[in-house]
């Protein structure tokens, strides 16, 4: 056997959060028993590493890291520790160092407290694998009841995330209690303010960068750059579309404790994946509202005529409202240069007009608009009239919006039946040489888009709360008279009183109101 003078050591002390409550794993109590243990044995220390408040889950540690680095330098070749659960807790990677890593670099590996080592033939290391599993499913088992303990206190409201939401900042006195910062709160009030006017996430991000409004990311003092993928200093940042619908749809905002947004792959790594909304913890009324529930619920009403709106050089009255009455995909207005003139056409047919999915739905847009405005003024005459409407017009019809969603449902459950079908055409039209293989891919890829999109769709309308759109008799009436009194209505009083607007190929049009059209 080798003499004890031949053996350079190094000491590893580990402590993670999770011990950080029990005495004799405190790293002054390793180092004093790792010590005495190398003056007893007449040992040279070279170095120690110390990880204070690391997991033993994985090996992404600084200290540990470096000790392997000074092994791979030749500085030290004996690695002692307390017990093996210091080395590491997952079983996998502790038990690729014992049984390869340090056998391989000529490392000898002794665990004090669970008398390993690796240079003397014994039982204790026949049994340290087993030691290795156990200490795996401490670690695991300490997760779990973590876990448990958040969830708990997030379903109690306790506020436990490590960053405040935007508009929020944590109690001085408590710091599980959101209180609001009034600096960030009044762009929260001007971002829903914005979106109340009838404009796009867009819109409203360049309209706060234009105003050189700070954004989230920089009152922490952080911009992500994606190109060297690094968080960058900067004093005011860019507002983004995403920023802009986070904030909207953040139920926080209305005084109620949303968490679990994100939860981890498992224990050993760090890695998030977002959680699927209906599993968020939600609890109520646990704060101080930025944004009252009314106007929050109206918000969610409206955005998705505003989301997909393109940002156009021409404004116009009724975009993002228009729908085709026979395929219910959007209809888009586009402007004619040789004319002058714009034209609206059924979004779905002009991407896959050769499969005949549909038809042109082509009208003149100001032709349109005039007739449409002709008829939404003739219901509300009739409507403040007190008389019965749905009978009394040829051309509109009134839909319960339940009723609507559960259609909107069906024909996009329909569509994509037909855009299955069609996939399975393309490719056989591949194979039998009336495609090549890279028209199949572009057409392919177009219609699994298509596909995806519609199914975003349908888990959105699934997820639509209905008796959010309630606006009462009082309100309805002020809208429809403000309508009617002035020559040009806006945009923000047009997105309050119609829902969606349904254009026939045989020119019929339904109107969908926001509000229930029974006198």
């Amino acid at each position: 056997m080798l003499g004890n003078s031949t053996f350079r050591v190094g000491i590893y002390i580990r402590l993670s959060r999770d011990d950080g409550n029990i005495e004799s794993d405190s790293i002054v109590s390793q180092r004093s028993l790792l010590k005495r243990y190398i003056d007893e044995n007449n040992y040279t220390l070279i170095d120690e590493y110390v990880d204070d408040g690391f997991t033993g889950t994985n090996f992404e540690r600084p200290a540990f890291k470096k000790m392997i680095k000074d092994i791979e330098l030749g500085k030290i070749n004996m690695i002692i520790t307390k017990d093996m659960s210091r080395l590491g807790r997952d079983y996998i990677g502790t038990g690729e160092l014992i049984e390869k890593y340090f056998p391989n670099n000529n490392i000898r590996y002794i665990a004090i407290n669970d008398g390993i080592d690796t240079f003397i033939d014994n039982t204790n290391n026949d049994i340290a694998p087993f030691k290795a599993i156990m200490n795996d499913m401490y670690a695991k088992d300490i997760s779990k009841k973590v876990k448990t303990s958040l969830h708990s206190r997030m379903k109690d409201g306790l506020y436990v995330s490590g960053r405040c939401p935007f508009g929020y900042m944590k109690d001085p006195e408590n710091k599980n209690h959101l209180i609001i910062n009034e600096e960030q709160a009044s762009i929260v009030k001007l971002i829903f303010d914005l979106a109340i006017q009838g404009n796009t996430y867009h819109y409203i991000a360049q309209e706060l960068t234009k105003r050189k409004i700070k954004t989230p990311a920089s009152y922490y003092n952080y911009v992500w750059n994606r190109k060297c993928n690094k968080c960058l200093s900067k004093e005011l940042g860019v507002w983004v579309d995403t920023t802009i619908k986070s904030i909207l749809t953040n139920q926080i905002y209305v005084g109620d404790s949303v968490q679990g947004k994100t939860k981890k792959i498992n224990y050993k790594l760090k890695k998030t994946i977002k959680t699927n909304p209906k599993d968020y913890i939600i609890a109520p009324n646990t704060h101080e509202a930025i944004i009252d529930r009314d106007t929050f619920n109206y918000v969610q009403t409206l955005l998705p005529k505003n989301a997909k709106r393109p940002e156009k050089k021409r404004f116009y009255l009724l975009d993002g409202l228009l729908y085709c009455g026979d395929c219910k995909h959007r209809i888009t207005i586009r402007y004619q240069n040789k004319t002058g003139r714009s034209y609206t056409t059924c979004n779905y047919y002009r991407t896959y007009s050769k499969y005949h999915v549909c038809t042109t739905h082509t009208n003149n847009y100001e032709t349109l608009e005039s007739v449409i405005l002709d008829n939404i003024k003739d219901v509300f005459y009739k409507y403040l009239d007190k008389n019965k409407i749905k009978d009394s017009l040829s051309n509109i019809t009134f839909e319960d919006n339940t009723i609507n969603v559960k259609k909107q449902i069906e024909n996009l459950e329909l569509t994509n039946n037909k855009l299955t079908e069609n996939l399975d055409k393309t490719y056989m039209d591949m194979l039998n040489g009336i495609l090549d293989e890279k028209q199949y891919i572009r057409v392919s890829e177009t219609l699994k888009k298509e596909i995806e999109n519609n199914k975003v769709s349908i888990d959105n309308l699934k997820n639509e709360q209905i008796n959010s759109n309630k606006i009462d008799n009082k309100t309805i009436e002020k809208y429809i008279n403000k309508f009617l009194s002035i020559k040009n209505p806006t945009r923000e009083l047009i997105i309050n009183l119609v829902e969606k607007i349904y254009v026939y190929q045989d020119k019929t049009i339904d109107i969908i109101f926001t509000f229930k059209n029974v006198v």
